[in-house]
């Protein structure tokens, strides 16, 4: 089974870098992505318009470009969380996650037994179609696998320490925007609102050995969270790259015509 990269930098206390891909359905992201220095790429389900045969192949590609392909699920119902790991996704990210008893359930359903009790199926695009011996790899899958739990709502706030002692919690990543909703905080810099509900989740984190990080189109915010000790910096998405740099190049050339333009002939 192909090692899980994310796992290696984790222990050895660096940060990871990547993004959050939610509306471009071409497998080519993988190779882009790649080439941008991303080390891991969420496909979001949650809010995105694939289909499952679409993030199937947009995984393989990004697994063979040497980039850990990741898959925020819409729901932890047992086919939504175990057919993207069947598919090859190196982890994946639950939403909404608020109680103990639920993170549990999580983890019996995505853990092959005699940790939990995921169906097994061996020579899938999680080992890259390769017969391999059924223990071996279970194994392996359990460790390798990252569970991830997306924190999003008041409750999983006050609950962090149930939520990240649970046996094979891989990670958690902060949802501030639905955290703010679910807060109720209105405030136009609800970031900063925010900061010790977060500090609160990382501390967390620390007390548990649970890798940490926050998904957010901010990369000042993104750097002063990686200097408190967050490990995976997930930045942006497809959608704002796109629009911002078109936006970006497309209005310097408006700029420079305005300054440029030929006077109209009479």
């Amino acid at each position: 089974m192909r090692l899980n990269p994310l796992r290696g930098k984790f222990q050895a206390g660096e940060s990871v870098y990547g993004t959050m891909i939610q509306d471009i359905r071409s497998p080519s992201i993988g190779l882009l992505m790649a080439r941008a220095g991303c080390d891991f790429l969420f496909f979001d389900m949650e809010h995105g318009p694939f289909d499952f045969e679409s993030v199937v192949d947009m995984i393989k590609v990004t697994r063979l470009a040497g980039v850990t392909p990741l898959v925020r699920v819409p729901s932890d119902e047992y086919h939504l969380l175990v057919r993207p790991l069947d598919a090859g996704a190196q982890g994946i990210m639950i939403p909404r996650v608020e109680t103990r008893s639920q993170v549990e359930r999580i983890i019996q359903c995505t853990k092959y037994p005699p940790l939990g009790s995921r169906g097994c199926s061996v020579n899938k695009g999680h080992n890259d179609f390769v017969p391999e011996e059924m223990w071996q790899f279970t194994e392996q899958a359990n460790r390798q696998n990252l569970i991830i739990l997306q924190i999003e709502r008041a409750a999983a706030v006050e609950n962090i320490d149930d939520l990240l002692s649970v046996p094979g919690v891989g990670a958690c990543i902060l949802g501030p925007n639905d955290l703010a909703l679910s807060l109720g905080e209105h405030s136009k810099d609800y970031l900063s609102a925010l900061e010790g509900p977060i500090q609160r989740v990382l501390d967390a984190s620390k007390r548990h050995g649970v890798p940490c990080g926050i998904h957010i189109n901010n990369l000042n915010w993104l750097i002063e969270w990686q200097r408190r000790g967050m490990q995976i910096l997930c930045y942006s998405t497809d959608i704002d790259f796109l629009s911002q740099g078109a936006a970006n190049g497309i209005g310097k050339l408006r700029e420079v015509g305005k300054q440029t333009a030929v006077p109209v002939m009479a």
